[in-house]
């Protein structure tokens, strides 16, 4: 049957950011599909509850409170998912986000600060998880969830967008040093409303323009995501490795942007009193 295909019996998970939005959604489309799941993320209450919904689903789960920008973190959540769970299989790079800023606005540390939460520390988990799914499974999948402004021209997501571009190049890169023993793939997520996508979906006026200027007439839900990384991470992708695949709804443009201040001349300096 073509969907036992989609089936990830008795394999286990890792997913960080897992405590809310697409991280949760995801988090539980793997049991669904038979995975047992270790939940990362920094509130340790959220991902409580999540491994909580998971364990009530008959798989087994795993709740590591992880903040992926200490490297030590990141050791210790694949340490801990292989002392209890026995072995590795699959990762979901979700954790990640940046907010908007003009550029005109963006100093040298929020761009280090976006590039290494969304590009840096996604990559040194990988290494960290790949080595364990070599060494404990002898194959594995990895998906990274990256964002349609790495394709994009978004206005006030420039730091944003440049680091999730830099976590598309890493996954086809990793892809082609791995393969055929972990296969790296990453999604490119459109407008989802999450958290992040609140101020949107709560003002009528923009929700309705974000509706009205995406295709498929909605913004996406995490599930819909959820649906995209379960593909790619089962039997079903066996021969799908250093893709960014596209999930925004048929967005070739952004359906929305927020507004970012014109770059102006500078205010002149007052003159000095005679």
């Amino acid at each position: 049957m073509i969907l036992d295909q989609f089936r990830l019996d008795d394999q286990v998970a890792i997913v960080t950011g897992a405590g809310k939005g697409i991280g949760r959604a995801t988090a539980v489309a793997l049991a669904e599909a038979g995975a047992d799941v270790v939940v990362a993320a920094r509130t340790e209450a959220d991902i409580e509850e999540v491994a909580a919904e998971i364990a009530g689903m008959g798989r087994r789960s795993l709740a590591v409170p992880t903040d992926v920008m200490d490297d030590d973190a990141l050791d210790h959540l694949v340490d801990a998912a292989v002392a209890e769970m026995g072995h590795l299989d699959l990762l979901v790079n979700n954790a990640g986000g940046t907010p908007p800023r003009a550029a005109v606005d963006t100093s040298r540390r929020f761009m280090e600060k976006a590039l290494s939460f969304n590009a840096i520390s996604p990559f040194l988990l990988s290494v960290r998880a790949a080595r364990a799914m070599v060494d404990t499974s002898g194959s594995g999948a990895i998906v990274n969830i990256s964002s349609r402004s790495s394709q994009q021209i978004v206005p006030g997501f420039t730091a944003y967008g440049a680091a999730k571009l830099a976590l598309n190049k890493i996954t086809v890169s990793l892809a082609a040093e791995w393969a055929p023993r972990v296969r790296v793939n990453a999604l490119s997520v459109g407008a989802v409303a999450t958290d992040a996508l609140e101020v949107v979906m709560l003002d009528e006026g923009m929700r309705r323009t974000l509706e009205e200027g995406t295709p498929m007439g909605r913004a996406g839900q995490p599930t819909d995501i959820a649906a995209a990384a379960l593909y790619l991470l089962s039997p079903a992708a066996g021969w799908v490795t250093g893709k960014v695949l596209e999930v925004d709804g048929g967005n070739e443009t952004p359906a929305i942007s927020l507004p970012v201040a014109p770059l102006e001349p500078s205010a002149p300096e007052p003159a000095p009193e005679a």
